[in-house]
């Protein structure tokens, strides 16, 4: 991997694989470029249908920085973040495309930068991020609890046995997921030019249905995943050739 430093001085980890027509990918919470994309059959997808991809590990992730302060984790500082590693590498633009997390940052990225994203996919997300009331506490109590068993959320479970499996800082984490649940900018969606396209699983309880989300978007559509949950959707075949269709529009 190799690194750049972000604006606000926090260390980046990214790689870069394949030649073509940039795409960037921003990874989900707790996961890492590796789990996300590359375990996933994901870049070996893209590389082969012609893109260079990007792919850094989010701060607070992965070979990244991680800051131990929930101010440092604010979707517009990780938009940044895409932003400033477009800066680094001299590419004016790109694709872009994120999961869960890294859909929400991915649709803040192009809120604030829509001169530097071509065509964004926001995977992972749906009409649940249209809902104010998204309470972090139960996967932060879950991620600083010295005692797994006593987590008796099974949602927040998951998130703390995901983290454990990618040997993530669990303190940097929690500090993150209390900034990522403050109530989404939907005020922003509507100012969304760009071709977007949003995705979720048919059987995703955590994102909700993607269509109401598409719907708030200009240009927006949405492409359900039959029968994949949060997590089964990320390598579906379904999902990739739904992408592929989009970014070769």
């Amino acid at each position: 991997m190799e690194f750049f430093e972000a604006d606000d001085g926090v260390r980046i980890a990214y790689a870069v694989a394949g030649e073509g027509s940039p795409v960037m990918l921003a990874h989900g919470f707790a996961s890492t470029h590796e789990v996300n994309w590359v375990a996933t059959g994901w870049v070996k997808t893209l590389t082969q249908a012609g893109y260079r991809v990007i792919m850094p590990d989010m701060r607070g992730h992965g070979a990244s920085g991680k800051p131990h302060d929930a101010h440092a984790y604010t979707l517009s500082a990780m938009a940044g973040d895409l932003v400033a590693l477009l800066d680094h590498l001299g590419e004016p633009g790109a694709d872009l495309m994120g999961y869960s997390m890294g859909a929400m940052v991915a649709l803040v990225a192009a809120m604030e930068a829509p001169e530097r994203f071509d065509r964004i996919v926001a995977a992972g997300v749906g009409a649940k991020l249209l809902d104010p009331k998204r309470n972090p506490g139960p996967v932060i109590e879950a991620l600083l609890t010295d005692d797994p068993a006593s987590i008796e959320d099974k949602g927040a479970l998951l998130f703390r046995t995901f983290a454990d499996q990618n040997k993530q800082d669990r303190e940097a984490l929690a500090a993150c997921f209390e900034a990522v649940r403050a109530p989404f900018p939907v005020d922003g969606l509507s100012r969304i030019t760009r071709p977007v396209l949003v995705v979720a699983g048919e059987a995703d309880v955590q994102a909700g249905a993607p269509g109401p989300l598409a719907e708030r978007m200009p240009r927006g559509e949405s492409f359900t995943v039959p029968k994949r949950d949060h997590m089964k959707t990320v390598g579906d075949r379904a999902y990739k050739e739904a992408v592929l269709g989009f970014l070769g529009e």
